[in-house]
C-alpha cells in the first residue's frame, strides 16, 4: 500500500527581480491606442480594460475565478468603449493590464494604487513590495500610458482645440453585499455643466436610474483621470459608470453602445453651443 500526502497550494507567483524586464517580448505593450484619427472631440480612455498579469507576476496569488471578477478589470467596458470610438469616430486609449498589477485611475500615492486588498479579497501578490518592485510597475505600465494621454491632449491643446475627456467603466451590482440602484452614473468634478448634461441626457428615458456623481464621485485622493487630464487642463471631463451587468454580453454593449452615442453627440451639441 502506497501512502500519499496533500501538497498545499503554493501562490502561483513569482517573486520577480525588478532588474529584468516587467513584459516580455511577446507580450501586450501597457496600453493600446484605437482610432488614433478619430475627428471627434471627444478623447476615450479606458482604464481597466483587461485583467491581464504580467507572466513575471505569475496570478498574483489569485485562483482564476477571482481574476475574472470586478476586482481584476470593468467588465464590459472593453467592448463598450470600442463601440463608442467606433460611432463617435473619437481616439479610445485602453489599458492592456488588470488594475491588481497597478491601476491607471489612481493616484500613485494612494493605497490602492497598487491594492492588497480588493474589496474584500486578498491580493497576495501585491503584499511586501519592494520600493523597486513598486516602481517597476509605476515606469513600466503607469507612466507609459499616463503619458501618451497627457501628450496627445498637449497636441490637440497646442492646435488651439479644446478635447473633452471621458473615462469609459462599469461598477458591480452589489458592493460590500449592499444592491445598487443605479443602471449608470456620471461621475464629474469640475466640468458640473458637462456632467449634468450627460446625465440629462440618460435621463429622458424614464426608466433608467442614473447616478449624479455616484456609486462613486471624482476626488482627487482616488482618481487620477478626470482631477489630471480634465480639470488640472481647465477641459470638460467626466467619467460614464455602466452597471457591469447591463454590458456583459453582445446585446447589452449594442443596446448601451447606442444610447451613450446618442447621449454624447447631444451633449456635444451642447457643449459646443
Amino acid at each position: 500500500m502506497t501512502s500519499s500526502k496533500v501538497i498545499p497550494r503554493q501562490e502561483s507567483r513569482l517573486r520577480h527581480d525588478p532588474a529584468l524586464p516587467l513584459l516580455a517580448i511577446d507580450e501586450p505593450p501597457p496600453y493600446a491606442v484605437l482610432n488614433p484619427d478619430g475627428t471627434s472631440p471627444y478623447l476615450l480612455l479606458c482604464e481597466h480594460a483587461s485583467n491581464r498579469i504580467p507572466r513575471a507576476l505569475g496570478d498574483l496569488g489569485l485562483p482564476e475565478a477571482e481574476r475574472r471578477r470586478h476586482i481584476a478589470w470593468d467588465i464590459g467596458v472593453s467592448a463598450l468603449s470600442q463601440h463608442l470610438s467606433r460611432t463617435l469616430d473619437a481616439p479610445l486609449f485602453m489599458t492592456n493590464y488588470s488594475r491588481l498589477v497597478i491601476d491607471c485611475n489612481r493616484p500613485l500615492h494612494v493605497s490602492s494604487a497598487i491594492p492588497e486588498v480588493s474589496e474584500t479579497t486578498e491580493i497576495p501578490g501585491n503584499r511586501d513590495l519592494t520600493d523597486a518592485e513598486r516602481q517597476q510597475r509605476i515606469d513600466t505600465l503607469f507612466t507609459p500610458y499616463a503619458e501618451a494621454v497627457a501628450h496627445r491632449l498637449d497636441r490637440l491643446q497646442e492646435e488651439g482645440k479644446r478635447p473633452i475627456v471621458v473615462g469609459i467603466h462599469s461598477f458591480t451590482p452589489v458592493y460590500f453585499g449592499r444592491q445598487r440602484p443605479w443602471h449608470a452614473g456620471i461621475l464629474y468634478g469640475k466640468a458640473t455643466d458637462f456632467g449634468r448634461t450627460l446625465i440629462g441626457g440618460l435621463q429622458t428615458d424614464a426608466a433608467l436610474t442614473i447616478g449624479d456623481n455616484e456609486p462613486y464621485n471624482i476626488h482627487p485622493d482616488e482618481d487620477y483621470t478626470v482631477p489630471v487630464h480634465a480639470d488640472a487642463r481647465g477641459l470638460a471631463g467626466a467619467l460614464i459608470e455602466v452597471r457591469h451587468d447591463l454590458i456583459d454580453t453582445l446585446a447589452g454593449v449594442q443596446e448601451w453602445g447606442e444610447r451613450l452615442t446618442r447621449c454624447l453627440a447631444g451633449a456635444l451639441k451642447e457643449h459646443a453651443g
